[in-house]
């Protein structure tokens, strides 16, 4: 059905993923919203205690591996998810190991860094969260709670993400909003794209397609778009959008609410 997660996300992909007991009997793509910061909160395996003895505020960067948190790092930056970010530590390299930049601030110690992650001087994280492996979280950017992101995927600079899920390869690398919102897999956010998750007025979200008219009732609702998806520069989309996979949207584009099936493009 049209309404249903396996229309959005590949999710024979999933098998074996971490993700994959989010996924299980639900019947409605929506339904995601309500579990995922309860399914954060019982997968998270909170990593940043010991950073956090000295304050929220990192004076100097660090990095963890294994477990454990190593202080006085020399490092090299670039792609987590292609080897590029290089920790050192007493000379010895740190292969895998995450790098949370100094000037970051971790309110929290429910916070999960994943292998090989990066989190930049000045991103700000609140709990619960989990920051996927190889994944980035740029500079200015702010976690603020119920928010998870898989491998190899950015929240990018100046980028604000509340009750959000990521998939792999999901980037929004510069200046956005994700609200109450999913990203499928390889989804790219054009720079500027704001994901509106709050209606003006008090009424629910009302979908309708294939003859089919579906009520939503809930408070906040973002996107939710399927994988491959893409938006150019500066897209808003309304609260309770439906992209389904492969969609793309030409940029400056205001989405109205509502459905839209996969391979479709669009210019409003």
């Amino acid at each position: 059905m049209w309404y249903s997660p396996e229309n959005f996300f590949d999710l024979q992909a999933l098998a074996g993923d971490r993700l994959q007991p989010l996924f299980q009997g639900l019947t409605y793509v929506w339904e995601l919203l309500d579990h995922l910061e309860p399914f954060i909160r019982r997968e998270l395996r909170g990593n940043v205690a010991e950073l956090r003895r000295e304050g929220d505020l990192l004076k100097s960067s660090a990095a963890i591996l294994g477990g454990r948190v190593y202080r006085d790092v020399s490092y090299e930056l670039g792609d987590p998810l292609q080897g590029g970010l290089r920790v050192c530590h007493q000379g010895r390299h740190l292969a895998g190991a995450a790098l949370i930049m100094a000037g970051a601030v971790l309110c929290g110690d429910d916070i999960e860094i994943g292998e090989g992650a990066l989190v930049e001087s000045g991103a700000l994280i609140k709990g619960p969260s989990i920051i996927g492996p190889c994944s980035e979280v740029r500079q200015g950017a702010y976690v603020r709670g119920g928010v998870m992101s898989s491998v190899g995927s950015i929240i990018g600079h100046v980028t604000e993400a509340k009750n959000t899920l990521l998939m792999a390869g999901a980037k929004a690398g510069h200046f956005a909003y994700l609200g109450d919102s999913i990203l499928g897999r390889e989804v790219n956010l054009g720079a500027g794209t704001k994901l509106a998750n709050l209606k003006m007025n008090d009424q629910p979200y009302i979908f309708r397609n294939e003859g089919q008219r579906l009520v939503v009732n809930r408070r906040k609702f973002g996107a939710i778009i399927g994988d491959r998806s893409e938006t150019g520069c500066n897209t808003v989309t309304n609260p309770g959008t439906l992209l389904g996979p492969k969609t793309q949207v030409l940029p400056n584009c205001t989405l109205a609410p509502g459905y839209r099936p996969g391979r479709t493009f669009l210019n409003r």
